[in-house]
């Protein structure tokens, strides 16, 4: 069994290679049965995907690009996406355990209630989007991503690990972060730093931690406020 491990964490990775599985070719992941499993489906291109109580099971998703994704009620089983550019997602009341997305653009996207059990995040662009109540019930790794100005909104991230991340203004928004692994990225420029209590990090990124601090309290530095200059205060508050 595969298994992808960044320190203490392990996620266990789609089982797509074991011995008698074959992965049929299809043209839609849409299904009348609700049920799409063992299946290979590459290289399209949609205006829109449009998903909704469907369970896709031991299958790879190559090169696929949409101009707008709606998923909801989704149960996603070891699966791997690879090279996929899903615009406008929206994916709601979803479960997704044993799957990899690699070098995908899921930027924007807005994921609510979705649960996440050995999922990999591994180079992919997932800038300016809203991660709202996503739950971590098992390993959760985000590796070499893309995360600028993206929320977590109370999320519980508790069994996750981010390693060599962009985090350029990513915000936790309330949520559990305890035991979250954030070593190995630059964190001078998160936002909503109250909710990450008892994190892991490494000593050198308590510096980082302050000033990300510092740039959130929006405070202001004496040596590079000229002291000469008497102090002004708003009518109101003066004595």
């Amino acid at each position: 069994m595969d298994t992808r491990t960044i320190r203490r964490t392990s996620v266990t990775l789609p089982a797509l290679n074991e011995p008698g599985l074959y992965l049929s070719n299809i043209t839609s992941l849409e299904s009348s049965r609700g049920r799409v499993a063992e299946f290979q489906y590459t290289d399209a291109d949609l205006r829109a995907l449009d998903l909704a109580d469907t369970h896709l099971m031991e299958g790879r998703i190559t090169h696929l690009t949409t101009q707008r994704t709606r998923l909801e009620k989704l149960r996603v089983d070891s699966v791997e996406f690879t090279g996929c550019d899903l615009a406008s997602l929206q994916w709601t009341d979803s479960k997704i355990s044993r799957t990899v997305f690699h070098d995908c653009k899921l930027m924007g996207a807005a994921l609510k209630d979705v649960t996440l059990d050995n999922v990999l995040f591994e180079n992919c662009k997932i800038d300016y989007s809203t991660l709202t109540r996503v739950r971590a019930t098992g390993p959760v790794i985000f590796a070499k991503c893309s995360l600028r100005e993206t929320t977590f909104a109370t999320a519980d991230l508790c069994a996750a690990l981010i390693d060599d991340c962009e985090l350029r203004l990513t915000e936790f928004d309330g949520g559990k972060y305890r035991g979250l692994d954030l070593r190995g990225n630059d964190l001078s420029q998160l936002r909503g730093l109250a909710s990450l209590k008892q994190v892991v990090i490494d000593h050198a990124q308590t510096l980082q931690l302050a000033e990300a601090l510092a740039a959130e309290l929006d405070v202001a530095f004496g040596e590079n406020r000229d002291d000469k200059e008497p102090r002004t205060f708003p009518r109101e508050a003066r004595p």
